[in-house]
């Protein structure tokens, strides 16, 4: 007989609630930034743009809120003197993503001043915090596949950990790869892959998003 899932207290599940709620929102901005991009309106970029933009914040936000609650429990743990190494390597899991969502707040901030026309920045500008970020997000997804560490973050639902974990990391990689084909060749002023770009978000936006909806705690959990 497997152990019964521990349910969450009062305020730690309504940090993990609005961690899920918060990527799940980040991730279909990213979803829905993409065919906005591929519009032919004039306004599409601008549209596009911020609309990412605003992914990235929520992302940002659910990315501190999944910081605090692997603060919490390392505290609670400490003081109980049970505290382990897997409970440090999910908090810096978490640090580490949240390092990444900050990156993507400077790619896509920057892309979209640059689309309302108001700054030019570089290629190398958008897409060098782009790239870390990607990076940042696939190390943090690897650290979260380890069993240990996803009994500590998804003890609530742990017969969905594996498919969150995986979620993520899928999404990661796909990121990753969006990021390839964003790169600008400086001789030819060309991305490596338009659609590697576009596909790699979208596909990895509906990753994360997956993920973040199989965190939502149940009723009960």
């Amino acid at each position: 007989m497997s152990d019964p899932q521990p349910a969450l207290a009062g305020s730690d599940r309504t940090l993990v609630t609005l961690t899920g709620w918060g990527f799940a929102v980040g991730s279909l901005l990213f979803v829905v930034g993409v065919p906005l991009s591929l519009s032919t309106s004039s306004s599409a970029p601008v549209v596009s743009g911020w609309t990412f933009f605003a992914g990235s914040v929520f992302f940002t936000t659910a990315a501190t809120l999944q910081m605090t609650t692997s603060w919490r429990t390392v505290r609670r743990e400490r003081a109980a003197g049970t505290v382990s190494a897997y409970d440090h390597a999910e908090l810096t899991a978490s640090w580490v993503q949240w390092i990444g969502t900050l990156a993507f707040n400077v790619t896509t901030l920057r892309a979209a001043v640059a689309a309302t026309g108001a700054a030019d920045p570089s290629a190398a500008a958008i897409w060098r915090p782009d790239a870390f970020g990607s990076v940042l997000f696939l190390v943090s997804s690897v650290i979260a596949l380890v069993p240990e560490v996803r009994k500590h973050r998804h003890g609530h639902v742990r017969d969905r950990s594996w498919a969150i974990a995986a979620s993520n990391m899928l999404g990661s990689v796909l990121f990753g790869i969006s990021a390839v084909g964003a790169f600008t060749a400086p001789a030819s002023g060309q991305l490596v892959s338009l659609s590697w770009d576009d596909w790699g978000c979208a596909l990895g936006g509906v990753c994360f998003l997956l993920g973040a909806l199989l965190l939502l705690p149940r009723r009960g959990t």
